[in-house]
């Protein structure tokens, strides 16, 4: 007779709520996946180890605090963990650009470097999409102002042309957008700085 799979949610539940041996049955049936994810990408067996274990930290520190929570996608939840580290990883050992988050938010200086080789294409495409998602979810009136300054390289007297609002509308807007962003990328968890 099979035994049957205990749901990764309940699993979760019942670790957030004392029962330590749930957590360790959600490491074995995940664990294969995760370290092989880490490992296609840093092709080290031991710095692959390090970061599988830097996960599962960040994972326990989050299910300690309650700040999980389920919607059915432990393992995409864990895996976005990994990935970060992973980054973190690559800018830590100087082989990714780093990025300058003093004053303004300047992400989109890294969008434009064609000297990349294939593993830095690849952060860069996920940084990308990562970048165009947080975007969508500002307001529209801050979307806008971002985008012209951004991608269309638009001044604010421009902008404010084009808007009809006054410089200092579009001015605080953009502030406005900015900071959104950072809320936006702490709430989801998503690495773009070092």
């Amino acid at each position: 007779m099979q035994k049957e799979l205990i749901p990764d949610a309940t699993l979760v539940k019942d670790y957030m709520s004392g029962k330590e041996s749930a957590l360790e049955v959600l490491i074995i049936r995940h664990k294969h996946k995760i370290y092989s994810f880490i490992y296609s990408k840093v092709y080290d067996s031991d710095v692959a180890e390090d970061i599988f274990q830097d996960t599962f930290i960040k994972v326990i520190r989050t299910l300690k605090r309650g700040a999980y929570n389920e919607e059915g996608k432990f393992l995409p939840w864990v895996m976005r963990i990994a990935h970060n580290l992973v980054i973190d990883h690559f800018r830590k050992s100087n082989r990714m650009p780093k990025f300058d988050n003093a004053g303004e938010f300047n992400i989109f200086s890294v969008l434009s470097d064609s000297t990349l080789n294939a593993e830095k294409r690849i952060i860069k495409s996920q940084v990308e999409d990562d970048v165009r998602r947080l975007v969508d979810e500002l307001p529209e009136d801050q979307r806008d102002v971002l985008l012209m300054r951004i991608y269309k390289d638009m001044s604010f007297k421009e902008i404010s042309e084009r808007t009809g609002v006054s410089i200092n509308t579009a001015l605080g807007r953009m502030r406005y957008a900015l900071i959104n962003l950072r809320k936006i990328i702490e709430k989801h968890n998503i690495v773009l700085t070092n």
